[in-house]
């Protein structure tokens, strides 16, 4: 028995540990893949607070490692099933099933893909999916942004102003053959679906909560990308984090 499970090991999930922790909750964290979440793909992170420059693995081990010190136990394991049971929260994984008195999901988001034809366009060069990341990288060089929403006009307008040339492309045009990065902008898919029956989510599947971190279903918080809000970047995960361990900590006493 557990007095929270966290379920997603990245930024916003570990964050929630090391606050957990620090008001001596005991916490269990349930990872599917890796720590860190999609911050391990960047090269270089330079919009973390006290981090001139810091690879996304470098930075999010450094959180993992600190969560691990404070005495969270972390295991890598799908969660394929939360339900009710005798007023505590029954996690079931891939492996096993656990008990808890409350859980937070931080499960994140994933982003599209790129169609096949452009990834095959592609080849060996890098695509990334976040240019307030990786668009440094990119200084005086030509870049291509994917996709014609908002979210790609907001990439093409950063890049802009470092990149020497920015296309803009639909998902399924090619990619032109002198760009030397490539920045896709198709949206994300928040990864919510086994908690569809459990808590409410809006239209594209995103978990209902506002800047407190509460649920539909009481003892259920929500931390990070896979929540609604209106900006999706670390530090934000790294805030929603605190602010549903705290919101954990006051339902548990």
């Amino acid at each position: 028995m557990y007095d929270v499970i966290i379920v997603g090991a990245g930024i916003a999930g570990l964050t929630a540990a090391i606050y957990l922790r620090r008001a001596e909750k005991s916490v269990l964290v349930l990872e599917k893949k890796i720590q860190g979440g999609q911050i391990v793909g960047s090269f270089s992170v330079e919009n973390w607070p006290g981090e001139q420059s810091i690879s996304g693995t470098d930075l999010t081990e450094k959180i993992y490692y600190q969560a691990n010190n404070l005495g969270a136990e972390i295991k890598f394991e799908e969660v394929t099933e939360i339900k009710e049971k005798s007023q505590n929260f029954q996690v079931k994984t891939d492996e096993t099933e656990y008990t808890c008195g409350a859980v937070i999901i931080a499960a994140g988001a994933e982003p599209r893909k790129l169609s096949k034809k452009q990834t095959e366009d592609a080849g060996s060069r890098p695509i990334s999916y976040c240019a307030i990341c990786d668009g440094a990288l990119y200084k005086n060089k030509i870049v291509v942004v994917v996709g014609s929403g908002k979210t790609a006009d907001h990439e093409v307008r950063y890049l802009e102003n470092i990149a020497s040339k920015v296309y803009q492309i639909h998902h399924d045009d090619p990619i032109p053959k002198d760009a030397e990065g490539i920045f896709a902008a198709i949206g994300h898919v928040p990864t919510t679906q086994i908690f569809k029956d459990l808590v409410d989510l809006d239209e594209k599947g995103y978990i209902i909560a506002d800047e407190n971190c509460t649920t539909s279903h009481s003892g259920i918080f929500v931390a990070g990308d896979c929540r609604t809000k209106n900006i999706r970047q670390l530090v934000t995960a790294a805030s929603d984090g605190a602010v549903a361990a705290e919101a954990a900590i006051k339902y548990l006493d």
